[in-house]
């Protein structure tokens, strides 16, 4: 456990000493986003618009991550074991792709469809059975929806087969 609170201090110090873009925590044994690093990252967090918290064994993410990097871009959460986002996930206003895939939702994250910006969305391995097709279609930036390896039902699969303007990755059969 040492070596992997070390793991993360040395990438911290690595982002705030290099000036960096991105905060790449991934494969850390992280279970949450540690409080400490608020803390630390505050005098550069504006500048962050990328950040990994990918393959780690997180359950759930703090509004406070959102109302701290208000600068976001891209978010990867993948190979984590997310059921849920805080609704502060729908402020984000820079958001343009988030990455969870192979987690635990089994409900899509409906505050995904209120950032304007987003372009991509991967929720592909998790357990979602239901989509807000009407919500999906009127986001004016996406482009591309990867929900691959999940159990759509029968009326979502069906609709799919209509037209979107953004491109639908699925699992065919």
């Amino acid at each position: 456990m040492a070596e992997a609170v070390a793991n993360v201090a040395r990438r911290i110090n690595a982002t705030v000493e290099e000036g960096k873009d991105s905060l790449d925590l991934s494969n850390c044994q992280l279970i949450s986003f540690p409080d400490g690093v608020f803390k630390v990252l505050r005098t550069v967090s504006e500048n962050i618009s990328i950040v990994t918290l990918a393959d780690n064994k997180m359950k759930a993410i703090s509004s406070k991550f959102f109302s701290t990097f208000t600068q976001l871009r891209e978010l990867d959460l993948q190979g984590n074991i997310f059921t849920k986002l805080p609704d502060e996930v729908g402020e984000m206003e820079h958001l343009t792709s988030i990455n969870l895939a192979n987690n635990s939702f089994s409900i899509f994250p409906e505050k995904l469809t209120e950032i304007a910006t987003l372009e991509r969305i991967d929720l592909e391995g998790n357990s979602i059975t239901e989509l807000p097709l009407e919500k999906l279609s009127a986001m004016p930036a996406l482009k591309w929806l990867n929900i691959k390896s999940n159990p759509l039902s029968s009326s979502i699969q069906s609709a799919l087969h209509s037209p979107y303007n953004f491109e639908i990755l699925l699992t065919t059969e």
